[in-house]
């Protein structure tokens, strides 16, 4: 029997749109800071809310957008969510102080949760059912190389050029992704009525079933934020730099070389069959990067994390929608990135103060460990449950 086509023009197309929103958040997030510092003579504690407030705007936008989509409409919602997201790029150009540079970071957070919750639910709805965990694995690869992509460009044109013209580049993104968007064809989809009766409730903004295994995505987001939030200032203690300056490219091609093979493998014989090496490959390189002491050992626990880390994040979401039915899938989405969100903006400050006690290495080598343990976490929360799933279908 022929297989369906997976990468149709709506499916490409969205996950270009994808990646342009991440290219941007990445771009931005390692020069923003040193911006506030140069324009605003910013505090350490003010550089800490342009960089932090943007996450809570995100997930915020998130939030509320997982309980509306369905009623204003999937493609509605990621072109409204564009259009504001641009144009937030143009506050930038107004120079009126710090308070209004963190509010302007605060409100771009919020249109990159409604613009990326969107789209998020549209791949959903494009894939064929039978290819859904192959082709959201390659939807999040757009998410993986602007993790390499935009880090790369920003500190690059900070070094040749200046934050203005970075504003500008950010701004001509945002236009391309949504002119992209306009030429999205996007299928209806029946959704039930909602009286407003108890239109508040939690089940309003989160689907309960995508809770569970979003749990899953708060732990492992927490270890990726210690890695993203600690990383220059451990490589520079530990005079890896050099190696270190590869570290996130190394991890982005291991997650490239490994998606051909996971996300098919996850729609013939079910999320397990992934999910619990990615726990070990993920936590081990943690505990390694802790021990590294030259740079093959520390690229190579780029590979184990990529492996892991890259790998879990797109096998989550595609459970997160399996587990829900077609009308939610849009509070599926929204629900996910709000526990990955949550763990990435909350993270960094809670591992603070771990690390005054432990230092770098001791931080990466509990969080490895941590990661490990939560396997056992996810057999009770989904793992035991796969196989009945998978009778079901077959």
């Amino acid at each position: 029997m022929q297989r369906e086509k997976l990468w149709t023009k709506d499916f490409t197309m969205v996950s270009i749109v994808n990646f342009l929103l991440t290219l941007v958040f990445y771009l931005l997030i390692v020069i923003i800071g040193r911006h506030a510092v140069e324009a605003y003579d910013a505090s350490l504690s003010e550089v800490g809310l342009v960089t932090g407030l943007f996450v809570v705007g995100t997930l915020l936008g998130r939030l509320f957008t997982g309980r509306a989509i369905d009623k204003v409409g999937r493609k509605k919602t990621l072109i409204i969510g564009l259009i504001l997201f641009t144009l937030a790029t143009t506050l930038y150009f107004i120079q009126l102080g710090i308070v209004f540079l963190i509010f302007t970071r605060f409100l771009h957070g919020m249109m990159l949760g409604i613009a990326s919750t969107g789209a998020g639910t549209i791949v959903a709805q494009v894939l064929p059912p039978t290819r859904r965990a192959e082709g959201i694995g390659y939807y999040s690869t757009g998410a993986t190389l602007a993790t390499a992509i935009g880090p790369f460009v920003g500190m690059y044109m900070m070094k040749v050029s200046s934050s203005t013209m970075i504003f500008v580049l950010c701004f001509t993104i945002g236009l391309v992704a949504l002119i992209l968007a306009t030429f999205l064809q996007v299928p209806p989809v029946e959704v039930k009525k909602v009286t407003m009766k108890n239109d508040w409730k939690f089940s309003s903004f989160v689907e309960v079933n995508a809770v569970p295994i979003s749990m899953i995505t708060l732990i492992i987001a927490i270890g990726y934020a210690g890695l993203l939030s600690f990383f220059n200032l451990y490589a520079a203690e530990a005079n890896l730099e050099q190696a270190a300056s590869v570290f996130f490219v190394v991890y982005a091609f291991s997650i490239l070389l490994s998606r051909p093979f996971t996300g098919p493998l996850i729609d013939r014989k079910g999320a397990n069959i992934v999910m619990y090496p990615t726990f070990i490959l993920y936590g081990g390189g943690m505990i390694l990067l802790s021990f590294a002491q030259n740079g093959m050992m520390l690229l190579t626990a780029a590979v184990l994390i990529g492996l892991g880390f890259g790998n879990m994040q797109s096998s989550i979401q595609a459970i997160a929608i399996q587990v829900t039915p077609p009308e939610r899938v849009g509070l599926a989405t929204s629900t996910f990135y709000i526990f990955l969100d949550a763990g990435l903006g909350v993270g960094p400050y809670l591992l603070g103060f771990i690390v005054a006690t432990t230092g770098y290495r001791g931080l990466y080598l509990l969080l490895g460990m941590m990661i490990v343990s939560a396997a056992v976490l996810y057999y009770f929360l989904h793992g035991k449950k796969e196989r009945g799933m998978l009778e079901k279908t077959s």
